[in-house]
Parts: structure tokens; C-alpha cells; sequence
């Protein structure tokens, strides 16, 4: 089995690294912006390769596998299958992973289709580690009952949403407004409380009211997510946006959410084994970036 990724990022890395060795013999190709970026091929290449994934020089070097993965960030999920699709055909099959509105989602696959390939929308519900392509998804497209049977076998934790794309990423996009929201909300309140000078009387009566979020772990979680993740996290919140948006909703609630997830990702701090230390690091750099 031949398997491409279109992106490869830390995503399409622990999709790799577990796929691998459910197929054996299979083959790997891969192609990303980075490696066209003279200050980041190198690294982007030797990513590839100590995998044993073959790199491309172009998308078009993917267009004869039988699946390709297309995992880019949110912005670019429209480029990145405008860049294939003038290579795909009949046998092709684009499995399109990217956080992005149904909306988003129904344009690529117009688009796919009518080159003669396939589409399947999926949707990643968790993070990618440590389980990589086990982790849970949900599958949505014309394909995606007869698909199911075949990704069970190969480890995917696979479930249909529905026949109609965009069925599968709407759960992920509403859904991500309460989990990046809560991000969101938990780091700017103990930031804010920083601030204020009452750091600890907020970490006690957020723990005492809500004692299932275990304050221990809890909060070093989110300001971990948010510095590391960002910016990514802040680009699927704009298609969660659009998303709301097109519901007749308040997406303006989802592009705060955004903003605040690039803060966080500008900040460039490291979160310390000290809750405290990382919030008051995370402050300052805050602050300065004013």
C-alpha cells in the first residue's frame, strides 16, 4: 500500500510512526512547504527520512498513491489540495484531516471530486499522542461507510458522522469552541489574577468550585497547550468562526479565542515545573508584546 502525506507536521508524524507497522511492506512519500524553505529543508527532510518516508519535491510526486493525507494547517488546507488536485485521478483517494469549517471542507471536496479522485472528510478528536492514527476520528463523505471497515482493520479508531462532508469536522469545530475556549479562559483568568495580585485566592476557589478538573494537573495543561500549540490551535478557532458564522451564531466569540491562542503562541515561553513561575513568565512576555 502506497500512502502519501501532504504536510508533515506533527500530525502526519504520529500517523506515520503508528501506520507503519500495521503495513508492513508499505510505502511512504511525503511533501511540505518547509522543504521549498532554505532555512528549514534540511531539518523538514531529515524528518522524513530517518522514517524511511520518501520526500518530494512537489505535490505532484503524491498523486499516485492510494491515500493521501492532507495535514496542514488550518489557512492553507484550500492550497494545499488546490496544489494536487491538477495530478489526481480515478484510484486517488485525498483524506482530508485539517481543522476547518464544513463549509471549507465541501469547497476541497468539489474540488477533488471532480479530478476523479475521492474525498474523505476526517476529523481528529483528540490529540495526536500517544496514540497517532488510534487516536479516535470521526469520517464523513460519500466513501466513508465503505472506507470504515478498512481503517478499523488498519488500527484507526473510526466512526461515520455521515454520508454528507462537512459532517464529520462541524462536531470537531463546535466541540473545539468549549475545549480551546476553556483554554482560553483558564489561562487569561490566572493571568489576569497574576495581575491583580490574588493568584492563589483564584487557584482556590476555581479548585474548590470545579474539583473535577484536578487543579494540580489542570492549568499546567492548558498554558502548555496554548504556548506550544498556539498558533495552530488559533487558526482552527477562526474555522470555528466561520463555522458559528455560517449557523447565524456569534463567531466573534471563536476568533477571542483565536487571539488569545496567538498571545499565548507569541509569548515564546516554556512552561516551568512551577505553575506559578510559567504564569508570571507568560505575564511579562504578555505584557511586553503590547
Amino acid at each position: 500500500m502506497r500512502i502519501a502525506f501532504l504536510g508533515f507536521g506533527e500530525a502526519a508524524r504520529a500517523f506515520h510512526d503508528s501506520l507503519a507497522p500495521k503495513l508492513g511492506d508499505g510505502e511512504f512519500r511525503a511533501y511540505d512547504l518547509l522543504l521549498d524553505n532554505a532555512d528549514k529543508a534540511s531539518e523538514m527532510q531529515a524528518a522524513m527520512t530517518t522514517r524511511g518516508v520518501r520526500p518530494e519535491a512537489s505535490p505532484a510526486g503524491l498523486a499516485d498513491t492510494e491515500w493521501i493525507f492532507s495535514a496542514v494547517t488550518a489557512d492553507q488546507s484550500l492550497k494545499a489540495a488546490q496544489s494536487i488536485a491538477p495530478h489526481l485521478g480515478q484510484g486517488a483517494l485525498l483524506i482530508d484531516i485539517n481543522s476547518v469549517s464544513p463549509g471549507r471542507k465541501r469547497e476541497t471536496a468539489a474540488l477533488i471530486n471532480e479530478t476523479g479522485a475521492d474525498y474523505l472528510d476526517m476529523a481528529v478528536m483528540a490529540p495526536v499522542h500517544p496514540k497517532g492514527h488510534a487516536t479516535p476520528v470521526l469520517i464523513a463523505g460519500k466513501s466513508a461507510a465503505g472506507l470504515l471497515e478498512r481503517l478499523r482493520d488498519l488500527g484507526f479508531s473510526a466512526d461515520v458522522a455521515g454520508e454528507a462532508v462537512g459532517s464529520a469536522t462541524a462536531i470537531k469545530m463546535v466541540r473545539s469552541v468549549f475545549v480551546k475556549g476553556l483554554e482560553a479562559i483558564t489561562v487569561e483568568a490566572l493571568l489576569a489574577a497574576e495581575a491583580s495580585g490574588c493568584f492563589e485566592e483564584i487557584l482556590a476557589s476555581l479548585s474548590g468550585s470545579f474539583p473535577g478538573l484536578d487543579w494540580s494537573k489542570f492549568p499546567d495543561y492548558q498554558f502548555e497547550r496554548t504556548t506550544r500549540h498556539g498558533r495552530r490551535r488559533a487558526a482552527e478557532m477562526r474555522e470555528s468562526g466561520v463555522t458559528l458564522d455560517a449557523l447565524g451564531l456569534n463567531g466573534g466569540l471563536a476568533r477571542e479565542i483565536a487571539a488569545v491562542q496567538d498571545e499565548m503562541a507569541a509569548s515564546g515561553v516554556k512552561p516551568a515545573a512551577d505553575l506559578r513561575d510559567t504564569v508570571a513568565r507568560v505575564l511579562s512576555a504578555r505584557r511586553q508584546g503590547k
